[in-house]
């Protein structure tokens, strides 16, 4: 099997269900160690007002000294048009635009309806075009598989809205199932789906992990021909205007999962889960999950090998 991205977003969608703030030093520390366990592309914070998530204060910072890490590729979360324009300016790789299949979750996320998010995606992408061709643009179509405000979210409905995000030229369409939701059959119905409708725009898959399902989830995405997969070190994150939605898959865990099938990663897992401990620098006593941290990786096993 060919290899597979692992997208780390714990800087992102991690920290930003979190209380506390983590210290500007601590998050280069961790971003650091996940470049160095191997992860190839990190999604390090949301270029988002400060007032509204004083943890993404420091975003500027963050990109600036991510971008001198050589061969990583650098993304953000930008929510809408004024957030575009200053992560364009900062030099990032690439941007997620939010894009709530559940248009209860979208008031609630971003306070805007189907058609003013579509307005805002066009925008995005025409300054995109006109000033920074080189950046990629993700719409991520979060709510994909379920929604806690709004229950099923039909198929249909992210069907149609990748479509239109493809007529508006985005690069890349993802499926976030921001609920935790999803099922392996549904897995295997929506992603077919994706790529039948937008072709090679279809992307990734972010799963979270409400009701223990995501490891389940991804191997399901496997099947189907998913190559990207997000997920957080430690399992931390949620989202906050998704009541009841609980953390992301832990990137130990998936990785993992990934290596002892022989399917290769890149990723030394071995510093990989020693990486937990620069995470819970930043974060004394926060609350991390994961199995492998947790039990240990079994012996005998020749990690970052592929295997036939």
């Amino acid at each position: 099997m060919e290899n597979i991205l692992v997208s780390e977003v714990g800087p992102r969608d991690g920290l930003q269900a979190l209380s506390r703030v983590m210290p500007t030093e601590a998050k280069l520390k961790w971003i650091s160690a996940l470049a160095a366990a191997g992860l190839k592309e990190i999604e390090v914070g949301s270029f988002v007002p400060p007032k509204l998530l004083p943890q993404m204060a420091d975003i500027a910072e963050v990109v600036a000294y991510a971008k001198t890490i050589p061969g990583l590729h650098v993304t953000a979360l930008v929510p809408n048009l004024k957030g575009a324009e200053k992560a364009f300016e900062s030099g990032i790789h690439k941007i997620t635009l939010p894009v709530s299949v559940s248009e209860p979750h979208s008031l609630s996320n971003i306070r805007k309806t189907h058609e003013q998010v579509i307005a805002e995606v066009r925008g995005v992408m025409e300054l995109r075009d006109a000033k920074y061709p080189g950046i990629h643009v993700e719409a991520g179509l979060s709510t994909a598989f379920g929604c806690t405000i709004q229950g099923v979210v039909p198929e249909d409905d992210v069907i149609r809205l990748a479509e239109i995000m493809a007529e508006l030229g985005v690069d890349e369409i993802g499926l976030s199932d921001t609920s935790g939701y999803a099922n392996p059959a549904q897995v295997r119905r929506l992603f077919p789906r994706l790529q039948r409708a937008v072709g090679a725009r279809a992307g990734g898959a972010h799963f979270h992990n409400t009701l223990g399902l995501g490891l389940a989830n991804v191997l399901a995405a496997l099947e189907v021909g998913v190559t990207t997969f997000d997920a957080s070190q430690g399992g931390i994150g949620g989202c906050p205007y998704a009541p009841g939605a609980t953390g992301n898959i832990v990137t130990e865990d998936l990785v993992f999962l990934l290596e002892s099938m022989g399917i290769n990663t890149g990723i030394d897992i071995e510093k990989l889960v020693a990486a937990r401990a620069v995470l819970l620098g930043g974060l004394p006593g926060e609350e991390l999950y994961g199995f492998v941290s947790n039990v240990g990786l079994p012996k005998g096993f020749e990690y970052g090998v592929t295997h036939a």
